[in-house]
Parts: C-alpha cells; structure tokens; sequence
C-alpha cells in the first residue's frame, strides 16, 4: 500500500513563494512517478508538474514552466513542488499523487494521492 502525505501549504502574498512536501510510504520508491494536481475551473484536477522518480526527470505544464519546481529526495522518500512568483490564481488545494513507472499528465492514470494541502495567494 502507497500513502502519500503532503505539507507546507499556507498563506503567502503574490509575488512569494512555497514549497510543498509530499513524503511517500510504499516498500519501494523506486520506479515510481510523482506528480502534483490541483483543481481548476471545468477540471476535477489539473496537471501541476511530475517527476520520474528513478532518472530524476521532471515535466511541467507550459503555463506553469519556469515559475515552478519538482524535486525529490530519494533519501527522504520526499518529492517536492517549490512554487516561485505566486499569484493569487495559483490559490487551490495541491494534490499529491503517485504511480508506477513515468510520469503522465492525465489525473487518472494516478491511483494513489495525498489529502491535499492549501495553498492561498493574497493579492
């Protein structure tokens, strides 16, 4: 069984920056993919960003290319999403999520996630 637990949301002013934890328990880390959603109108979720977890490798979403960041920590088990130059559309609950083998932008393709953790941009 895959839980996943996320952290370090919260309040910041546009223009700041965050960054996510999500700490992963499974037997294994290796050979899997993790990613980061977050809702957006007309979607149940939208693709964040994910990281192939064994070559490090990491993919985005064009809007949010440049602005944010994944990483992971294998020693950790921990992957993470450092968000830099916040807006307050960037406001949403961010999921967690993982599976097997690389990374996809599809939201299904995911079968376990985290809780969630809240992130809100004051204008």
């Amino acid at each position: 069984q895959v839980r996943l637990v996320e952290s370090g949301g919260g309040l910041v002013q546009a223009g700041g920056s965050l960054r996510l934890s999500c700490v992963v328990s499974a037997g294994t880390s290796f050979g899997y993919a993790m990613a980061w959603f977050r809702p957006a109108p007309g979607k149940e979720r939208e693709f964040v960003a994910f990281i192939n977890w064994s070559l490090g490798s990491p993919y985005y979403a064009d809007s949010l290319k440049g602005r944010f960041t994944i990483s992971r920590d294998s020693a950790k088990n921990t992957a993470y999403l450092n968000m830099n130059s916040l807006k307050p559309e960037d406001t949403a609950v961010y999921y967690c999520a993982a599976r097997s083998w690389t990374g996809t932008t599809e939201v299904t393709s995911y079968p376990y996630w985290g809780q969630g953790t809240q992130v809100t941009v004051s204008s």
